[in-house]
């Protein structure tokens, strides 16, 4: 067997082991993906009633005393809560959301802050230390089944910095999970919470009596607030993560395929060749065998 044959089949073999490992993670990769996006529409409810209850109680109140709602008079840093992953092989999931946290960062410069960055997943901590930007905190070793724990101690660490007057805002860098094909990355700002106005209702509005007082309960809810985002986003980007990974292990096995047809090809190209040279040369030895004949 001529020494191309041999390389060209050792390749695929190498290939061949290489497409079954990619197929498996796909397969692993979808049968996660169910399971994350339950998790993902378990979460928002929770999310969106937290929200729309401090903007009730906002409502019925002529004015908001919190900090976490009051825009400091003058700020100058901000924090920024980048959620990436611990595992790489999903494609441009983390490229995608370090690149919007980058643009974040310019912003938050732009305006004349200086952005502090909390940092959760191996790839975004790795991203950051080849770089040499500083890093306030970083947390590991949970991205693709995060825990309400592991999404307070993120809060609790923001919180506790906004609170000590380190940081003057805090903006969330994550990626949205829209379908198990769409992922977008997104950047929003969860302190200064923005009260958002709602439409003037048909009826009569309700009357609320707070016990304990209003001040008492955003003091309770709002750092609840900032916990429920950090979680529904860790739980989002746990999905797009998997997603991710489905597809670039579904075309990372696509690729596999067509490079074993075309290398097949080839070694059957250098088969014929080789049998047809072994075919000339015992013609070639026949035909001299009957003329010395």
């Amino acid at each position: 067997m001529g020494a191309k044959l041999r390389e060209t089949r050792r390749r695929i073999r190498s290939i061949e082991s290489t497409k079954r490992i990619t197929k498996a993670m796909e397969l692993i990769a979808a049968s996660r993906i169910l399971r994350a996006q339950q998790m993902v529409q378990q979460s928002r409810p929770y999310a969106e009633l937290i929200t729309q209850v401090i903007q009730n109680v906002a409502s019925q109140i002529d004015e908001v005393a919190h900090p976490m709602l009051e825009q400091r008079s003058a700020p100058e840093a901000a924090a920024i809560v980048v959620v990436t992953s611990d595992r790489g092989l999903a494609g441009a999931y983390n490229s995608n959301v370090l690149r919007t946290t980058e643009e974040l960062v310019a912003k938050v410069r732009g305006a004349g802050l200086e952005p502090k960055l909390f940092v959760t997943g191996r790839k975004g901590i790795s991203y950051f230390r080849f770089r040499e930007r500083q890093v306030e905190a970083s947390w590991r070793g949970f991205s693709e089944t995060p825990s309400y724990d592991d999404a307070k101690s993120v809060a609790d660490a923001v919180i506790e910095a906004f609170t000590s007057d380190a940081v003057d805002e805090i903006h969330l860098a994550y990626t949205e999970f829209a379908s198990a094909l769409t992922q977008r990355p997104l950047a929003r700002r969860l302190v200064p919470m923005v009260v958002e106005e709602t439409a003037e209702p048909s009826g009569p509005l309700p009357l609320y009596i707070f016990e304990p007082s209003p001040e008492e309960i955003f003091a309770d809810l709002l750092p609840r607030y900032v916990e429920a985002r950090v979680y529904s986003a860790m739980l989002e980007s746990a999905a797009s993560e998997q997603a991710s990974r489905r597809r670039a292990m579904s075309a990372a096995t696509d690729n596999a395929e067509e490079l074993i047809k075309i290398l097949t090809r080839v070694a059957n190209q250098a088969r014929q060749s080789e049998i047809t040279q072994e075919i000339m040369e015992v013609v070639g030895g026949a035909e001299a065998m009957a003329e010395g004949a």
